[in-house]
């Protein structure tokens, strides 16, 4: 199957501003994410998402090929993963390339494992919608989750009577690490709409680690200082 790795990489972050250029381990935190992507793929099957001239020239300067910027109208706040991956489609399929599926990297997860990827890639098959990386729920919408009715009383999120967490249903969470998505059903349904979604279980919280504010910048730097200090 043809593949196209999509890598996303606004330049706007309002909890964590221009984290994709921060320095993590001496380089800017979207490098870990094209490093590990240029291991296993081919460059011509690598996409950078940007709609930054800065992190196109970082991009480019370690010799991947930035071939367009994603227009300022979807790379807003309120710009869906969706419509990202769909712009980067069009425009591959416009220059003759039409992948069969997507592998979403995002730059925020950048202790990812190599084999992880191909693990995940490994349980991808066109009768699926997508293999997705997951971390056990800390939190249980049977136990300790709950929602506020319209008379401002909390309820279970999900109706139970279990006791003890360890009796609930286990759950699991996105970490955001990899996707691997099926780009015929994402056109024909939509991410909203998969109902054919695999897990692919990243046991370690090192290697779940989804950087999105300042507190996971924090431990992002303490687990690299972990690193040094133990080699």
């Amino acid at each position: 199957m043809k593949k196209l790795v999509i890598i996303p990489a606004r330049s706007g972050s309002k909890r964590l501003p221009n984290k994709n250029l921060k320095l993590l381990d001496s380089k800017p935190l979207i490098m870990h994410s094209v490093d590990i992507a240029r291991e296993i793929f081919n460059d011509n099957e690598i996409c950078i998402s940007t709609d930054s001239t800065k992190i196109k020239a970082v991009v480019e300067k370690s010799g991947l090929n930035v071939p367009f910027l994603r227009p300022q109208e979807l790379a807003q706040d309120t710009s869906s993963t969706e419509e990202v991956l769909i712009h980067a489609l069009n425009w591959y399929n416009n220059n003759g390339y039409e992948p069969d599926m997507i592998i979403l990297l995002q730059p925020t997860s950048p202790f990812r494992q190599l084999k992880d990827i191909n693990n995940a890639i490994a349980k991808f098959s066109k009768s699926i919608d997508m293999v997705v990386s997951v971390k056990k729920g800390k939190a249980n919408p049977y136990f300790n989750l709950y929602e506020e009715n319209d008379s401002g009383f909390l309820k279970k999120s999900k109706k139970s009577t279990f006791e003890r967490s360890q009796d609930c249903p286990e759950v699991w969470e996105f970490n955001g690490s990899i996707y691997i998505i099926n780009v015929a059903n994402l056109k024909i349904k939509g991410f909203s709409n998969f109902n054919k979604i695999i897990k692919y279980d990243i046991d370690d919280p090192i290697y779940s680690l989804d950087i999105d504010t300042e507190y996971d910048w924090l431990i992002a730097n303490a687990i690299i200082q972990e690193k040094y200090e133990n080699s």
